[in-house]
C-alpha cells in the first residue's frame, strides 16, 4: 500500500505545510485512530500540526495531556504553579512516588513524563501562576487552550483573553464524584462569563474539603480531551455544544444547551475585566509575613465551613465573627465575607492558591 512520506522539521512548532501526508513510522503509531472514520489521515495530519496549551496540571490537566499526546498532537505547553504532593498520586495519572519524593513542580515532571510516552511531540512544562500580566505571553499562539485549573479566577481570565482574541477553549471542573465540561468557541457559543457570572458565590466544595475521586477527573479529562480531538482535527461539526455534567457515583449524567447571555460582559460588551486585573481579589500586605484577600461578592457561612474543614485541617476554631485554621506552617483566618488573612507568607500567589483550595476559587 503506497503511502507518501514527509519530513518533520525540528525545534519548532509543526506547521500544517509541514505534513502534507502522514509518513510510514507514524501512520503505525496512529493506525488505530486514523482507522477512526471523522479522524482519518487527513484528521490526523491536522493533529500533527496542532498546538494546544493546558493551564493547571493537577488531575483533569495531567490526564488531558497525556491523552493529547499519545493522540499525537504536535506541541504541548503545560502551565501550572505547583508541585507534587503524595495526595495527588490517587488521581494526577502523570506522577508518581519519586515525583512526590522529589516535590517536582507539575509543570516538570509532566514534561518529563510525556517525552517519553511521544518523543514526536514537542512538549514545555512552564512553571507558572497564570495572571493578567502573563497571560498574553504564555496563552498566544496557540490552536487551542484546556481547562485544568482549580479556581474561578482562573477560568474567568482564560475565558476573557479567548474571547479578546477568539480562540476556542475548554472549560473542565471535577469534585467529589461529579464534574462538567464545556467547549467554548468565542463568536459561535455562549462563554464562561454566560454560563457562570450570573451567580451568587458563597461557600464552594474544593478537593480539599470535600474529596475526589479518580474516575470523575479521568472521565471528564476524556470528554475534554475528545472535544479537543474534534477541534483540531477540523471536526467542528462533530462538537455537540452542550454543557456535560455526570456524576460517577450516582450513575447521573446531564447533557445541557446553554444560551448565550444576552448582557454578558465578556461575550457581548467585550469588558475584559479579569484579563484587565480588575476583577480578581484585592491582595494586601498585613503585618510581617502575612497576606490579606479582600474577596468580593461573597458570602460564607463559617458553621458550615468548619464542618468541612475539621476532617482535613489542624486546630479549627470557629466563632460568631470568623474562623481559624492552620495548614503548617500556614496559618489562614476567614471571616463571613469572604476575608481572609494567610499568616506565614509574603507572596500572593501561595494566598490565592490557599484559599482556592480551602475555600473556593
Amino acid at each position: 500500500m503506497f503511502r507518501p512520506r514527509f519530513f518533520v522539521g525540528t525545534n519548532r512548532i509543526p506547521t500544517l505545510q509541514g505534513y502534507e501526508t502522514v509518513n510510514d513510522s507514524l501512520h503505525e503509531k496512529y493506525s488505530r485512530q486514523i482507522l477512526f472514520a471523522p479522524i482519518g489521515e487527513e484528521g490526523q495530519r491536522r493533529l500533527l500540526a496542532s498546538n494546544v496549551v493546558i493551564v493547571g496540571c493537577g488531575a483533569i490537566g495531567a490526564a488531558a495531556a497525556n491523552l493529547l499526546t499519545r493522540a499525537g498532537v504536535g506541541s504541548l505547553r503545560i502551565i501550572d504553579r505547583d508541585f507534587v504532593e503524595p495526595s495527588n498520586l490517587q488521581r494526577q495519572t502523570l506522577f508518581d512516588e519519586a515525583d512526590a519524593l522529589a516535590a517536582l513542580p507539575k509543570a516538570i515532571a509532566a514534561e518529563r513524563k510525556l517525552r517519553t510516552i511521544n518523543s514526536s511531540v514537542s512538549v514545555e512544562g512552564v512553571v507558572a501562576d497564570l495572571s493578567p500580566q502573563n497571560a498574553a505571553d504564555r496563552l498566544a499562539g496557540f490552536d487551542l487552550i484546556l481547562d485544568g485549573t482549580d479556581n474561578f479566577e482562573t477560568r474567568f481570565l482564560i475565558n476573557d483573553f479567548a474571547v479578546q482574541n477568539a480562540k476556542p477553549w475548554i472549560y473542565a471542573a471535577a469534585v467529589g464524584s461529579y464534574g462538567l465540561t464545556m467547549t467554548i468557541r468565542p463568536g459561535a457559543t455562549p462563554c464562561l462569563a454566560c454560563l457562570l457570572e450570573t451567580q451568587q458565590l458563597g461557600l464552594e466544595e474544593t478537593c480539599d474539603t470535600v474529596g475526589v475521586l479518580g474516575p470523575v477527573v479521568n472521565l471528564i479529562a476524556s470528554l475534554e480531551a475528545a472535544e479537543a480531538m474534534k477541534v483540531l482535527a477540523g471536526r467542528e461539526d462533530a462538537l455537540h455544544g452542550r454543557l456535560i455534567s455526570c456524576d460517577v457515583w450516582s450513575g447521573h449524567f446531564q447533557s445541557v444547551h446553554i444560551a448565550r447571555n444576552p448582557d454578558c460582559r465578556a461575550c457581548v460588551h467585550r469588558e475584559f475585566i479579569y484579563l484587565d486585573g480588575e476583577a480578581q481579589p484585592h491582595i494586601t500586605m498585613c503585618g510581617r509575613d502575612s497576606v490579606q484577600i479582600h474577596e468580593r461578592n461573597r458570602s460564607l457561612d463559617l458553621a458550615v465551613l468548619k464542618n468541612r474543614l475539621s476532617p482535613t485541617v489542624s486546630d479549627v476554631r470557629q466563632n460568631e465573627f470568623l474562623l481559624r485554621f492552620r495548614i503548617p506552617p500556614y496559618e489562614m483566618t476567614v471571616f463571613s465575607d469572604g476575608r481572609a488573612i494567610l499568616k506565614g507568607t509574603k507572596d500572593p500567589a501561595v494566598a490565592r492558591s490557599l484559599y482556592a483550595r480551602y475555600i473556593g476559587g
